[in-house]
């Protein structure tokens, strides 16, 4: 009998492999994770989903995950930073600045890189050598709401959501990639809250960039070409593989 929380689950893959990847991850807590046990004692198909995520993540261990930028990267952002003159509305740039300046995305290494690995297991088939970058996109609690990765080989940008986000009706979300120096480039509008690919933007994956971001802007976009106009909601380092 499949619980009241789960009244789709049997015809929803989609959300059956959702569940099966957060089961084995270990992110399906309480009792959400409880009745998720009670429908696996009588599902065979859904214990093979949670074998085969199991099996994936036995990968996580051998993930090199990415190194901290040297320290001479955070004494110069630090010098260009002014505590003083940050006002109560801070604007985009100093947002990210200031949370890269602290390393709090070591805090959630755990769950970026398991995000990691579902985001490989799901965008690389085979093992055969590719050139790839990745990014797990986090709030400033670090919660990682999404996976982009770029494969040079399709051509594309994988962005997967690993968390509900909420977007405004009259609201979009907007991915940008931000230079080593600061400098935004719009790689693309996100069709609200579902996982989609983009066509691969080569400034993406140029060597100067060190981020990814993303904003709420209006339905069109940013009415700004040179970076958001609206709040940046996530952001995560830009990885090579």
């Amino acid at each position: 009998m499949i619980p009241r929380d789960f009244p789709a689950l049997r015809d929803s893959p989609a959300l059956r492999d959702r569940l099966a990847a957060e089961y084995a991850l270990g992110t399906l807590r309480g009792g959400a994770r409880r009745r998720f046990e009670a429908l696996l004692r009588d599902d065979p198909a859904l214990r093979d989903l949670v074998a085969g995520w199991q099996e994936r993540l036995a990968a996580l261990v051998e993930l090199d995950l990415p190194m901290m930028p040297p320290a001479r990267v955070w004494d110069d952002i630090e010098r260009r930073l002014d505590p003083a003159a940050i006002a109560p509305r801070t604007p985009w740039w100093q947002f990210w600045q200031s949370d890269v300046a602290r390393p709090w995305g070591v805090l959630a290494v755990g769950t970026s890189a398991a995000w990691l690995v579902l985001a490989l297991s799901k965008t690389m088939p085979d093992m055969a050598p590719q050139s790839r970058q990745i990014a797990a996109l986090s709030d400033a609690q670090s919660h990682t709401a999404l996976v982009v990765t770029a494969d040079t080989t399709r051509g594309r940008l994988d962005v997967r959501v690993a968390e509900e986000v909420h977007v405004p009706t009259d609201r979009t979300l907007q991915l940008w990639a931000i230079t080593r120096t600061g400098k935004p480039r719009s790689l693309g509008i996100l069709p609200g809250n579902r996982s989609t690919d983009l066509v691969l933007d080569a400034r993406a994956i140029d060597p100067d960039v060190a981020l990814l971001a993303i904003s709420l802007e209006p339905k069109s976009g940013s009415p700004d070409p040179t970076g958001p106009t609206g709040p940046v909601l996530y952001k995560g380092s830009w990885a090579n593989l």
